[in-house]
């Protein structure tokens, strides 16, 4: 989601960059990327079969070196990175890319979205624009990709807001207008890596985080925050991104097959991750996670919550064009959609 945590935690665990390690070809190209998830998650196996297509489509001229589990930093030393040339490319999750330019926030403002369908809509509809920002700002989306929606993670239960104003709420550090944001809203953010959580998790440092499900399991965060409310508070998105620089060092003519191969994973990993939501919260209960389930009006409450914010989040921390653009596409789909259930 945004930093604004209205920044989503977590990327770290479900998004991925991949590649092929070893050397290319003394006469290739070696795309260097970075990614914080760790090695032998299943977004990392696809993301590596991206890899190995790249390979393969440029007849081993092109060979992506990874270096995952948050080896090259947090999403914001990896976009320092590549900015300087150090890395190529990564799979940034909304936060990294807010450290490029925020327009990709419009589609995490928290509770904007009530379903994948409207969410998935507007990207569409604003993947032109977003691919045209970025460029300017000399990074080139290959393909987006999700982690599924957020979720609160907290040491003792949390149905209200008010909840989760008594609890030390993860906020990614570097971010401090999120952090105003959060407080302005009554909320206690607490900045820091996402590469500490887990130790901020053990010693009482934060209590609370918003994170995914599978970003849960897979870092085994749920453990020392075992109580999830069942409030779907944004979608956490992020996409395949290379620097423009690296991108065009690679020959026109190998391009179009290396994009396709990452639309191709993106689309895999999208749809992993939405088939995997059900099973991978029936494991995670098992192990002792206990959902705190919430009525309509309570429901209600996050919704009115969230949405008073808007006014300062449209200007103040997403660019209003990207705002405005985001909410009359999700008002058409919703209009769609309705005049579709009257016919």
């Amino acid at each position: 989601m945004t930093r604004y945590g209205w920044k989503l935690v977590v990327g770290a665990a479900a998004l991925a960059a991949a590649g092929v390690t070893g050397a290319a070809r003394a006469d290739g190209i070696v795309v260097k990327m970075a990614t914080l998830v760790p090695q032998g998650s299943v977004w990392h196996t696809t993301l590596l079969e991206m890899g190995q297509e790249w390979q393969k489509a440029s007849g081993g001229r092109v060979t992506v070196r990874l270096y995952p589990g948050g080896v090259a930093g947090d999403d914001g030393d990896v976009v320092r990175k590549m900015r300087l040339g150090t890395l190529d490319a990564s799979l940034l999750t909304a936060a990294g890319f807010g450290d490029i330019d925020r327009a990709l926030y419009a589609l995490e403002v928290p509770m904007m979205y009530s379903s994948y369908a409207e969410l998935d809509h507007v990207l569409d509809k604003m993947t032109p624009m977003l691919a045209q920002i970025y460029a300017a700002k000399g990074f080139v989306v290959l393909a987006w990709a999700d982690a599924g929606w957020v979720h609160f993670f907290a040491k003792s239960p949390v149905r209200t807001p008010d909840d989760l104003k008594g609890q030390k709420l993860f906020n990614w550090a570097g971010d401090p207008q999120s952090v105003e944001m959060w407080r302005a809203a009554g909320f206690n953010p607490v900045p820091l890596p996402s590469t500490e959580i887990s130790t901020a998790l053990q010693t009482g440092l934060v209590t609370a985080l918003p994170t995914t499900v599978q970003a849960a399991l897979l870092l085994q965060w749920y453990s020392h925050a075992p109580y999830m409310t069942d409030v779907d508070w944004a979608v956490l998105l992020g996409a395949v991104v290379i620097t423009k620089a690296a991108w065009e060092r690679i020959p026109a003519d190998l391009r179009p097959a290396l994009r396709a191969a990452a639309e191709d994973a993106g689309k895999k990993l999208r749809e992993q991750t939405r088939a995997q939501a059900g099973p991978d919260l029936d494991a995670i209960t098992r192990r002792g996670l206990k959902v705190v389930h919430v009525d309509e009006a309570t429901a209600e409450l996050w919704r009115k919550t969230a949405e008073a914010t808007y006014p300062k989040v449209r200007g103040g921390y997403v660019p209003v064009e990207a705002f405005d653009a985001a909410l009359r596409f999700r008002d058409e789909y919703r209009r769609s959609a309705g005049d579709k259930a009257t016919r």
